[in-house]
């Protein structure tokens, strides 16, 4: 008896622990949330790729276990550790802000809002005039783009040399990059921090020709195919913003705070993916909390929503559109907490199918995978799920043909013509698989090499014999107290006219470079830090929506 009242007595103990520790920390846990949490939990802690924080749901749980968890992370989830960057005061004054939460107005985005933060860097017309060939590198779609997340910047690089170029600050968080088709010389950023940055690369050091802040927590971009236009999504304020792509002039914007959900409620929407098609004049945004994509014709005068596809599922991210046949006709559009990908055509403007990808499967395609397979004589297209070690793959008829295992949840799977591999990520695997990137063979459906990266040797090994095929020397990399780090791996990405796959070492502060053919180690670009998101300007011209 006196024992259960000793449990009894520490388990109330823990869960008033918070309150009772909260003052030995100095964190801004509001702003830090913002910062860190938003993007997964939601800006009212609604939940997302994250889970529900609102008080009603977590205010009588275990205030030390809440704690734990954010300091050590949930394994096989999205959660990482914040041990780091939480002491334990931090995180359990964290843990008292989010169980008495009292929600927060969600502010609504308005075009005179987005138009004060617009402001011109440099002269583009002149510029032009003065560059009209790059100039630190061959052409222009050499460059590749990198993001440094920690560092708040990003980078450019030469495709085919690795060589370093330039790094410019671009806000918190550098999220996503992309590069006008029609004018390859002109690229752009986004930043978690709402900055949208454009970048003229045929200068020296690629400087910047404007900026414009459209909002305090963003995701998404995209440009239209005659280059003449570029969307932001935002999470918040809710919505999407049109702009002028020559000049970074916001046009038009796409309020999302009052619109219908999945189940009939009529609320505030986060906008998640952003998509340009070559199949009409159409950008398409998805509002991450109504399940709807919006389709919006550029062509027009206004530019109006010319199609609304609701009820594709809940908590809508990311997505990619068709290769082959009818290029950009399809958009596959991940819904995470339905555990499927919604097929939109933009010539219908309807929802054909939902794809399932598997139960609490939360599929993350990134960039998406869309690839010809010879022996099927069909297109197939792919993704890794976030909570599942697997690779979803489905044929032209929107059928899954097959799951393949892998060591862990992915965050992108990533292919060219110039490989005969799907490189998919296990970044989300834990520290005895996130180093890990699997080759999966886009004709045989099987897995055919593994890529591993350990702390002083790497190797390409065969996963049926587990014979090493190749191997090299891993520089060692410690952290603050002189423990080797597990590079954690991430993103394929194509570059030097198709010979190589950059792959991310987001902790270790590096690009490792492999050929594309065989999955063979080249070199190394290091000096980076925290590269997540890499982007080939000569790959992407050719990929739709990307």
């Amino acid at each position: 008896m006196k024992i259960n009242k000793l449990i009894v007595s520490a388990a109330a103990l823990a869960v008033v622990s918070s309150s009772l520790f909260a003052g030995t920390s100095g964190m801004d846990v509001e702003k830090v949330f913002e910062r860190e949490c938003q993007g997964c939990h939601g800006p009212n802690h609604e939940g997302g790729v994250g889970s529900d924080l609102r008080p009603g749901v977590i205010s009588k749980k275990n205030a030390y276990m809440l704690a734990e968890t954010i300091r050590n992370g949930r394994a096989g989830t999205a959660m990482p550790p914040f041990g780091e960057k939480f002491n334990k005061g931090d995180a359990d004054k964290m843990v008292d802000y989010l169980q008495h939460f009292k929600g927060k107005k969600i502010k609504v985005l308005t075009l005179e809002t987005v138009k004060a933060g617009w402001k011109t860097l440099n002269d583009r017309m002149a510029f032009m005039k003065k560059y009209p060939h790059a100039v630190d590198v061959k052409k222009n779609t050499d460059i590749c783009f990198v993001t440094e997340r920690d560092a708040e910047r990003v980078a450019f690089v030469d495709g085919t040399s690795g060589k370093v170029l330039s790094k410019h600050p671009a806000g918190f968080a550098v999220h996503v990059t992309v590069t006008n088709k029609r004018q390859p010389r002109y690229a752009y950023s986004i930043s978690r921090s709402g900055l949208v940055t454009m970048f003229d690369l045929n200068t020296p050091g690629q400087q910047k020709i404007a900026q414009v802040q459209v909002g305090s927590d963003s995701r998404g971009l995209a440009v239209s195919p005659d280059g003449k236009y570029l969307m932001a999504g935002n999470y918040v304020p809710g919505g999407a913003i049109l702009m002028d792509a020559m000049t970074l002039e916001p046009l038009k914007v796409y309020p999302t705070t009052s619109v219908i959900d999945t189940e009939g409620n009529i609320g505030s929407s986060r906008v998640a993916g952003i998509y340009d098609t070559p199949y009409g004049p159409y950008i398409a945004f998805a509002l991450k909390d109504a399940g709807h994509v919006y389709i919006v014709d550029y062509s027009k005068p206004n530019f109006p929503i010319v199609g609304d596809i609701p009820n594709i599922g809940k908590i809508l991210h990311d997505g990619f559109l068709n290769e082959g046949k009818e290029i950009g006709r399809y958009l596959f559009q991940a819904s995470q907490g339905s555990d499927v990908m919604g097929v939109v055509d933009f010539k219908t403007k309807t929802l054909v199918t939902k794809i399932y990808t598997g139960p609490s499967a939360k599929p993350h395609p990134g960039q998406g995978s869309s690839w010809y397979n010879e022996g099927l004589g069909e297109q197939l297209g792919a993704t890794v799920n976030m909570n599942l070690g697997q690779v979803t793959i489905w044929d032209s008829n929107f059928d899954v043909i097959r799951q393949i295992p892998t060591a862990g949840g992915g965050l992108f799977i990533g292919t060219s013509e110039h490989t005969p591999f799907l490189w998919a990520d296990n970044v989300l695997g834990g520290a005895a698989n996130w180093n890990k990137i699997y080759l999966i063979n886009k004709q045989s459906l099987e897995v055919d090499r593994i890529l591993t990266v350990g702390t002083k040797k790497g190797t390409i090994t065969d996963p049926v014999t587990h014979k090493t095929l190749y191997s090299w020397k891993v520089p060692t990399v410690k952290d603050k107290k002189g423990n080797a780090i597990v590079p954690r791996i991430l993103h394929a990405e194509p570059a030097n006219h198709g010979h190589w796959t950059m792959v991310s070492e987001w902790n270790a502060g590096r690009i490792g470079i492999y050929e594309a053919k065989t999955g063979k180690f080249v070199k190394y670009i290091k000096g980076l830090t925290t590269p997540t998101f890499t982007y080939s300007i000569e790959h992407r011209q050719t990929i739709p929506g990307a």
